[in-house]
């Protein structure tokens, strides 16, 4: 039976009552659960505004035909320009001009409704953002952080950026003082950034434990790395909330996450994944303080521990949000994301439970209410797809059509 949520509207027909949109004949997925039955989703404007077990009207009409709706995807971890191409102002105006129109689309094409950047330059992707919000760019809807903010040589400016002072001084801020760090968020506060993406440690130990390199096969050497100092954690997380933004942390290892999460970290980006999780406690810790985990697989797929540990959190109860770690050359922009489903009911997870983590618990990580539920107020991110995903989440590649902001956006064969 279904749910006594705000997900039904109505089981009543509206009768003559008109709305810009209905997708009929639908089973759903509002976020949480997939629901009994079949559904009529009616969308005025932006907005979904009913979902009936009754017929509705719509001055447009696409006919499910028993296939499945359920909120567009959101992917909470990308990197949107190209590291490897952008090495100057020119080079970033090409990649802007050439490359990253289509790489906008390839996530809509495959279902993602809205991405999440945690690591871009900064006057690049708040440009980016701008131009999507007012139409000017399609794409999906565009989240950011802003550059990440690092310990001084810290990863990535120590790491990947290396090579390239120009880019490394656009892609992250790399700070030694808590002065520093508060004097930083509080600019990218000020840019109206979306949240705030601090850079615990790039996988290395604690002092007086052996030496950790950074090593990623995607990038040629290894760099060995300092931690974020922790009194500089601390003034970045705590100047973060003063200023209302949820603070993600960078973290690979366990003593890392503890840190983190015990600063204040409202979420861990990767988690735990070049160690066991064999803390319990730290466990318990993310479950009292409601952190958010976001393993990105796609990424960290490599290290042998990290499926057992997405199962422990997921098993016991812990949030979890979808985030591939999406960067220039390697795979396909929004495939990614659909292999990052993937690899998560790979390591133990339940279908409904990563659809859950890559819409609802999506749109809870980026403080975004208003996104990844199918409910009457909810914004019309919705995909149309052809076979249940939460039977089977490879289903999510049976994309019929895409509709982003109660506007169709892709539409493959035709229904109606």
């Amino acid at each position: 039976m279904p749910h006594e949520s705000e997900a039904l509207a109505s089981t009543e027909a509206h009768g003559p009552a008109s709305y810009d949109l209905v997708i009929s004949r639908a089973h759903v997925f509002d976020g949480s659960q997939a629901l009994a039955g079949l559904y009529d989703i009616a969308i005025n404007g932006s907005e979904i505004v009913s979902v009936s077990t009754g017929p509705l009207q719509g001055s447009q009409r696409v006919d499910a035909a028993e296939g499945w709706v359920m909120p567009g995807l959101i992917d909470t971890h990308i990197h949107l320009y190209n590291v490897r191409a952008v090495s100057d102002l020119n080079a970033m105006r090409a990649f802007e001009e050439n490359e990253l129109p289509g790489q906008l689309q390839l996530f809509l094409n495959h279902g993602v409704t809205t991405i999440k950047s945690v690591g871009d330059p900064t006057d690049g992707i708040l440009t980016t953002r701008s131009k999507i919000a007012e139409g000017t760019l399609p794409g999906p809807r565009l989240i950011a952080t802003g550059s990440g903010i690092t310990g001084r040589d810290g990863h990535p400016a120590a790491t990947i950026f290396s090579g390239s002072p120009w880019a490394r001084d656009r892609w992250t801020g790399e700070v030694d003082s808590v002065q520093q760090i508060r004097d930083l968020v509080h600019h990218l506060a000020d840019r109206k950034v979306d949240a705030i993406k601090l850079l615990s440690e790039g996988a290395c130990a604690h002092s007086g434990e052996p030496k950790y390199f950074w090593q990623n096969p995607a990038f040629p050497g290894s760099v060995e790395l300092e931690r974020l100092p922790l009194d500089l954690l601390r003034a970045g997380i705590e100047t973060g909330h003063d200023r209302g933004l949820r603070v993600t942390v960078h973290t690979t290892q366990q003593a890392a996450a503890r840190e983190a999460i015990e600063a204040g970290a409202d979420g861990l980006e990767h988690g735990v994944t070049v160690e066991p999780l064999t803390d319990h406690s730290l466990i318990d810790l993310m479950l009292e303080r409601g952190v958010t985990y976001t393993p990105t697989l796609w990424i960290d797929d490599a290290h042998p521990d990290a499926r057992g540990n997405l199962k422990k959190v997921a098993e016991a109860g812990v949030h979890i949000a979808l985030g591939s770690d999406t960067f220039n050359g390697r795979g396909l922009f929004g495939a990614n994301t659909l292999e990052e489903a993937e690899l998560m009911v790979a390591a133990g997870m339940t279908p409904t439970q990563v659809l859950a983590a890559g819409t609802s618990g999506a749109s809870r990580q980026c403080v975004r209410p208003d996104l990844g539920t199918v409910a009457p107020g909810k914004r019309a991110d919705l995909l149309v797809l052809d076979a249940d995903p939460t039977a089977d989440i490879s289903s999510l590649r049976d994309l019929s059509m895409v509709i982003l902001n109660g506007r169709p956006a892709v539409d493959k064969p035709a229904r109606r």
